[in-house]
C-alpha cells in the first residue's frame, strides 16, 4: 500500500494541537462543562451590532470574502492613526504567527521565546523547521532584555513577546517595551503580541511607530471585542513586511461575516467599554474566590486571573482535574514555576458562581 510522500520535517513532528479544545473535553468526559472558564474568550459576547451586522450578511455569504478586507483595514487605520498599507488583516493571531513564520524561518533558523509562553508561535516556528532557544520568565513577566541578550547570542530572526501576557496576566509598560528595542539584535524582528492589550492599563500599548522595521505587533477581535469564533486578528508593521504576507497568505481566508462583524464591533466603543467593565469586576470576583480558600493571585492586565495554587505544577494540576471533574472548565501554565497556578477567565457571575462552588471542593480533594 502507498502512503503520502511526507516531507522528512513532517515525519519528525509529533501529531499534537496547542490546546486541546474545551468541545474534546466535553467529548471525553461525557458531559459539558457548567463553567467554560480555561480559553480566555470573552463570556460577555460580541456587541449586538456586531451580530445585527453579521445577521445581515447571511444572504450575502454566496460571495467571497473581500481578499484586501478593504473597509476593515480602512477602519483599523482609522483607529490607530495609522495608513492602511501598515495593516493585514489574517485568520486570527494564530493565523497570521503562521504566515509571518512561513516568511522568515526555514529549516535550521534560530527563533527565541520564553519558557512556558503562548505555544501556537512555537507550533509554527517547529512546523517550519525553526529552532527554538528559550529563556525563563523573571518574576513572573516576559523579559525583554533576557529575550533580546539570547536572540544576540543565537542570531534570532524572530522574537516572540507577549505583552499582556499569557498565561499569566503580567505586562510591562510600553514605555519600557519601545526603550529596551535599542537592545534588540540587528536583523532580529520582534513579534509583538498585544491580543490582551484593551484590557490593560493606559500606557501599555507600546509606542512604536508603524513603520518601524524592527516590529510588529499583533491584534485580535477574540477578546475584548468576543469575536473568538470569527478569527480575525491584524497585524501592524512596516509597509515592506505587510505587503510581503500577500506572497504566502489565503487570499480568501477571511469570510464575509467575519469582516462585517469584525468591522461593526470596532465601531462600537461604548460595547468594549462595556465589556471592560465586565472583565474589571470579574477580575475583582476570582481574586476573592481564590482568597476565600486560602489562595492567592497575580495582578492581571487580561481577561483572565492567574490563581496560585501555593504549591508545584502536580498540585495545580490536581486542582485543575477536579475542577474539571466538577464542571469547570480552566487551564494552566505549562512550564514551572509558572505552572504552580491555574488560569481562570473572566465570566458572568454565572458562570463565576460555579467556580466558586467547585473551587473548595477540589481543594478538598487534593488536600484530603
Amino acid at each position: 500500500m502507498t502512503e503520502p510522500r511526507y516531507t522528512p520535517l513532517v515525519r519528525s513532528l509529533p501529531a499534537t494541537v496547542p490546546f486541546v479544545g474545551p468541545e474534546t473535553q466535553e467529548r471525553q468526559r461525557g458531559a459539558p462543562f457548567t463553567a467554560r472558564l480555561g480559553a480566555n474568550e470573552s463570556l460577555f459576547g460580541p456587541s449586538p451590532k456586531a451580530i445585527a451586522a453579521m445577521q445581515a450578511e447571511a444572504a450575502e455569504i454566496w460571495k467571497y470574502g473581500d481578499a484586501e478586507s478593504y473597509d476593515l483595514r480602512q477602519a483599523l487605520a482609522a483607529r490607530h492613526a495609522i495608513a492602511p498599507e501598515n495593516i493585514m488583516v489574517g485568520e486570527g493571531i494564530d493565523g497570521l504567527l503562521g504566515y509571518l513564520v512561513r516568511l522568515l524561518v526555514s529549516e535550521g533558523d534560530a527563533v527565541v521565546t520564553s519558557e512556558g509562553a503562548y505555544p501556537t508561535f512555537n507550533y509554527h516556528v517547529a512546523g517550519f523547521g525553526g529552532v527554538l532557544h528559550k529563556v525563563a520568565y523573571v518574576d513572573d513577566r516576559e523579559d525583554p532584555a533576557t529575550l533580546f541578550a539570547k536572540a544576540g547570542e543565537v542570531g534570532a530572526k524572530l522574537v516572540y513577546l507577549a505583552n499582556p501576557d499569557n498565561p499569566m496576566g503580567s505586562w510591562h509598560s510600553g514605555a519600557d517595551i519601545a526603550a529596551a528595542l535599542d537592545s534588540l539584535p540587528e536583523g532580529a524582528l520582534l513579534v509583538l503580541d498585544e491580543a490582551y492589550v484593551e484590557f490593560a492599563p493606559e500606557g501599555t500599548a507600546a509606542p512604536i511607530a508603524a513603520d518601524d522595521p524592527r516590529v510588529i505587533r499583533m491584534r485580535t477581535f477574540s477578546k475584548a471585542y468576543g469575536m473568538a469564533g470569527a478569527r480575525v486578528g491584524y497585524a501592524i508593521a512596516a509597509p515592506e513586511l505587510i505587503t510581503a504576507f500577500n506572497k504566502v497568505r489565503n487570499h480568501f481566508g477571511m469570510n464575509r461575516f467575519a469582516q462585517a462583524g469584525a468591522l461593526a464591533a470596532l465601531l462600537d466603543q461604548d460595547w468594549l467599554a462595556h465589556v471592560q467593565t465586565e472583565v474589571a469586576a470579574a477580575r475583582h470576583r476570582i481574586a476573592e474566590i481564590a482568597r476565600d480558600n486560602g489562595l492567592t493571585t497575580l495582578p492581571s492586565a487580561t481577561n483572565f486571573v492567574a490563581v496560585d495554587c501555593g504549591a508545584d505544577g502536580a498540585f495545580a494540576k490536581s486542582v485543575l482535574d477536579g475542577l474539571v471533574e466538577r464542571g469547570v472548565f480552566v487551564r494552566m501554565p505549562f512550564a514551572a514555576p509558572q505552572n504552580r497556578c491555574i488560569r481562570v477567565s473572566c465570566g458572568r457571575p454565572q458562570d463565576l458562581d460555579a467556580f466558586a462552588a467547585a473551587l473548595p471542593e477540589a481543594l478538598k480533594q487534593v488536600r484530603g
